[in-house]
């Protein structure tokens, strides 16, 4: 059943650019590289039990890396891509080393203490970031100019760091992690090294949220502070509680729905943001175990 829902979306996904029109194909291109930004927030948070709550952090860092290295430093593409991601993943370190010496809401305050501090540099540092005015016109190889050639990029992109997510979370590190966040105690009794698995966890998470962001910039062409400001993390997180923390696809779906919702109802509305927090409050009321975990459950409670 799962494998055959997979393979469904997948084909469903390729064949959008020759079935939809352009503002669609961009729209869905975006909900595919949010849906990746969204699963390394549940890495933390569903698997891992901690309370990341400015996941967008590494997510900017990715994309303002990659877009300084190309137009400031004069690399290539490839380099300053892997750059950009490394350069996530380092923030991730450094912010992570900090974070797991707390838990419950002093880590999740920390996170946002720490990831505003970022943001405030960036939307400061005009000389160098672009200050409030972001960063326009990133270049990009000839091959990705096209919207239908970024569009496959990103699937093919997202797919793969989906898979290896997937990957990760089946696997011995993934159960210990799941461990830590049901029993932190029992954990550590037994001898597990609670702070370096979270810390592993977190820079593990600031990877992937740097891919994503690398995603948009060469997606979007152009970036802002916005895009790593509190509020932005905030809706990542709401994603991952309304299709289903405690699920590997409850963030993908969750990122679909609030992606679409805002790009739809905004031609329609300038209310969007009013009667998604209605949506959401009803459906979290409803479904306190997201819409993946709901549907799960009635599966298996057909099934016996």
């Amino acid at each position: 059943m799962v494998k055959k829902t997979a393979a469904f979306t997948i084909l469903a996904l390729i064949l959008v650019p020759w079935i939809l029109g352009d503002f669609y194909t961009y729209v869905i291109a975006e909900a595919m590289l949010i849906s990746l930004l969204a699963l390394s927030n549940n890495l933390e948070l569903g698997y891992g039990g901690m309370l990341q709550l400015h996941q967008c952090t590494y997510y900017g860092v990715g994309a303002y890396a990659f877009a300084l290295f190309t137009m400031k430093g004069g690399m290539g593409f490839i380099p300053s891509s892997i750059l950009a991601i490394l350069v996530a993943s380092l923030v991730g370190l450094i912010i992570g080393w900090f974070c797991v010496r707390l838990h419950g809401i002093y880590f999740g305050m920390l996170t946002v203490a720490l990831g505003q501090l970022v943001w405030a540099i960036v939307f400061k540092w005009y000389s160098f970031t672009g200050g409030d005015n972001g960063i326009q016109c990133i270049p990009v190889p000839a091959l990705l100019k096209g919207l239908k050639a970024t569009y496959y990029f990103i699937l093919v992109f997202s797919l793969l760091s989906s898979l290896v997510i997937y990957l990760i979370v089946r696997s011995p590190f993934g159960r210990v992690l799941q461990g830590i966040r049901d029993n932190k105690t029992r954990c550590e009794a037994v001898g597990v090294d609670v702070k370096r698995h979270q810390l592993k966890a977190y820079v593990i998470a600031s990877f992937f949220a740097g891919i994503a962001g690398v995603l948009y910039a060469i997606h979007a062409r152009s970036i802002s502070p916005d895009m790593m400001f509190w509020e932005k993390s905030a809706e990542v997180l709401i994603m991952c509680l309304l299709g289903g923390m405690y699920t590997f696809s409850g963030p993908i779906v969750g990122a679909f729905i609030i992606t679409l919702f805002n790009a739809i109802s905004s031609a329609y509305t300038e209310y969007q943001s009013f009667i998604l927090g209605i949506l959401l409050v009803i459906l979290v009321t409803l479904l306190p175990q997201g819409i993946v975990g709901a549907l799960g459950d009635a599966i298996r409670g057909k099934r016996a």
